[in-house]
């Protein structure tokens, strides 16, 4: 991300990337310590904004790497369409979520389902969005969620919102190109 961010130009299209990591916690620039959590997950330092997180299996890893002059968006304004993307993806399945003012992210019935953190530099951002769907929750027991003591947290599956999570994907990504006013993204 930071390899394409640096040498992306004016004329470099914007790029979405969806992954799955293995399990780790990641630790943004405002988490100066790592935990002690004793169960082994790897924690690692990283540009993002934000604290800790966890990642793992089961939920889907969204990166933006878009140029927000070009897009004409401020931080507040992609942020707003990447959560309302995950409102209207939810919506879809019947499940009501909404966003917490001073506390960005995606929340059902005031549980996290989805968690944002992104890095900006010229104009341009990288990381991005992670979505719960149907994973093992129990890493986020050990730390305070995005820095929030007594977070709780949710995914998909517990919500009632049970799909593939390759249709998943597609769903997310029209919402996406909706919310960010995308022509057409080309997949691979």
């Amino acid at each position: 991300m930071q390899v394409f961010t640096e040498q992306r130009g004016p004329r470099t299209r914007d790029e979405i990337w969806l992954l799955e990591h293995p399990p780790v916690y990641t630790l943004g620039l405002s988490c100066k310590q790592p935990l002690q959590t004793g169960n082994g997950i790897p924690q690692i330092h990283i540009d993002r904004g934000g604290k800790m997180t966890y990642h793992g299996p089961g939920q889907l890893i969204v990166y933006f790497l878009v140029d927000m002059r070009r897009k004409k968006l401020g931080i507040r304004d992609l942020v707003t369409a990447i959560e309302q993307s995950v409102i209207d993806l939810l919506a879809e399945y019947g499940v009501d979520a909404a966003r917490k003012p001073g506390a960005p992210g995606v929340y059902v019935d005031g549980e996290k389902i989805a968690a944002l953190g992104l890095k900006v530099k010229k104009g341009c951002t990288w990381h991005g969005l992670s979505l719960n769907i149907g994973m093992d929750l129990s890493p986020f027991d050990a730390i305070d969620p995005c820095g929030y003591p007594g977070l709780k947290v949710t995914q998909m599956a517990d919500v009632g919102a049970i799909d593939t999570q390759s249709r998943i994907e597609l769903r997310l990504i029209k919402h996406i190109r909706q919310s960010l006013k995308y022509d057409q993204i080309q997949y691979d």
